[in-house]
């Protein structure tokens, strides 16, 4: 069974990349950071910030991710989320859980059982998969690209263009959630052994074909 861990700050693609080269190599994917934005969503709809309150509630969840590249979703207590996690709210809180250590413990144990449990291979992607989550994983990437890259991406996946009023309105939500991010996890160098991709000036069919060429190097 192979892993392929992907790091990497939002914007540089990695969770298309991650589910594309899952298909291709008949894998299972995992989205960590879906598992940190379901259990802000229920820390939201709770009403819960304190650190000891947020652990309770996620030792206590029912949390449930698919695998399949092809048919995603997230359930939390039986509760189909995969909608409500990407809201802007949602992504502003992220943190109210992730700088939990232990809350981030139990969810990395969470990760772990289900990349140990994939069939064939699985290709796993958010913060700290090369270095904490999977730090065994065959091959091992970091995603990066030039932040303004980075924020037109996402303002074409958030408000359909890249023009000047729609990166204005990405600009605080990338930057912003980067220092967050960065205050917990450590994304934005490659770790010895890792291998940097940079994606800016390269289109996503010859990114996917890099990660492609890593796993069969690596065989």
């Amino acid at each position: 069974m192979s892993v392929v861990a992907i790091d990497g700050p939002s914007g540089v693609g990695k969770s298309s990349t991650a589910k594309e080269t899952a298909r291709r190599l008949g894998y299972s994917y995992l989205d960590t950071g879906a598992m940190y934005r379901a259990m802000a969503w229920l820390c939201l709809n709770r009403g819960v910030t304190d650190p000891v309150d947020v652990l309770e509630q996620v030792r206590g969840v029912d949390l449930e991710i698919s695998t399949d590249p092809d048919e995603l979703f997230v359930s939390v207590d039986g509760i189909d989320v995969s909608e409500e996690i990407r809201e802007p709210e949602v992504s502003e809180n992220v943190q109210t859980v992730s700088a939990v250590v232990d809350a981030r413990e139990e969810l990395i144990d969470m990760q772990r059982t289900i990349i140990a449990a994939a069939p064939e291979g699985i290709v796993v992607e958010g913060r700290d998969i090369t270095t904490v989550v999977a730090p065994d994983a065959e091959v091992r990437i970091l995603m990066t690209a030039r932040d303004e890259v980075r924020v037109a991406r996402r303002a074409k996946e958030l408000h359909g263009n890249a023009d000047a009023e729609a990166l204005a309105a990405t600009q605080s939500q990338v930057t912003g959630r980067d220092a967050k991010d960065s205050a917990t996890t450590s994304f934005l160098e490659a770790s010895e052994g890792v291998y940097t991709l940079d994606t800016s000036d390269i289109d996503f069919d010859q990114v996917v074909e890099t990660v492609l060429k890593l796993v069969k190097d690596s065989q």
